[in-house]
């Protein structure tokens, strides 16, 4: 049985805990099969960013075109697009490679300190021709924020927040709903099907560099296999959740989640070589 393809298009974090790093790992992790465009490098730690150098997008065309021609894809999942110009070829390849493939877009616009990390520009150039194109996008409330210029910041504004969000043409939102306070940790579900709650107990951790990454690729990984949305997102969120538990503090900030938490470790057998 051929594993789920998924083609990941988002920025490398040399930290392993976010980005491409953390996108790889989680889709292995699950049993598919990841593939990558990188759209940009950054060296970076748990804790924080120290510089970025973006990839000129006719190579991320080029290596987008690589893969898709000849390995194909089950389903498609960006990351941080940082410029317009990077969104629009991206839109593009998307849309003559890969026109009937899933596509799950986590668009990254903040920080986890709060800054901001892409500019009007692309913002509006997201909304514009990615977010339409999409199955489900996965923002956290300050993406959902910024991409509609109002505040969401009680989860009883969440469900309207995510049918606002679909109204951008996207057919599902997953409305993350971890910068909420309070001891339970709540996100929303809302798609043609109707709206979902799902709720956990808030994991006290310092271990929680890309969660974002982590949860939009594991759904994105079930899609591609062949489960619903809605399956597809209470397995990601479960595998996030062990993976938030069992990770073992690195770093002297904010440290990765145990991506690799579903894998069973095994001995090798001894080839019987002898000293010379």
């Amino acid at each position: 049985m051929k594993p789920a393809r998924i083609c990941i298009i988002a920025g490398s974090d040399s930290g392993g805990g976010a980005g491409i790093q953390a996108d790889i790992k989680t889709v292995t992790a699950l049993g598919g099969y990841a593939m990558t465009a990188v759209t940009a490098l950054t060296a970076q730690n748990t804790l924080g960013v120290q510089g970025v150098e973006g990839v000129a997008p006719g190579f991320i065309r080029a290596q987008m075109e690589s893969v898709l021609r000849d390995i194909g894809a089950d389903a498609l999942k960006t990351g941080m697009l940082h410029s317009p110009a990077v969104i629009e070829v991206v839109a593009e390849t998307l849309a003559r490679e890969a026109a009937d493939v899933p596509l799950i877009v986590d668009p990254v616009m903040v920080a986890q300190s709060g800054d901001r990390l892409v500019s009007d520009e692309a913002m509006a150039m997201l909304r514009a021709v990615l977010i339409p194109r999409a199955q489900l996008i996965t923002p956290n409330l300050p993406e959902a924020e910024a991409l509609l210029g109002c505040k969401v910041d009680r989860e009883e504004t969440m469900a309207e927040a995510a049918e606002a969000l679909r109204a951008l043409g996207c057919e599902a939102v997953l409305l993350k709903g971890g910068h909420l306070g309070g001891e339970s940790l709540v996100d929303i579900l809302a798609g043609p099907e109707g709206v979902l709650r799902f709720e956990h107990k808030r994991i006290d951790t310092r271990a929680d560099h890309g969660t974002g990454c982590t949860l939009a690729s594991a759904v994105a990984e079930g899609i591609g296999r062949g489960l619903t949305r809605s399956t597809a997102v209470d397995r990601g969120r479960r595998y996030l959740r062990r993976a938030l538990e069992t990770a073992v503090p690195l770093g002297s900030g904010h440290g990765p989640v145990n991506h690799g938490h579903t894998v069973t470790p095994f001995a090798l057998p001894s080839t019987g070589g002898e000293l010379s």
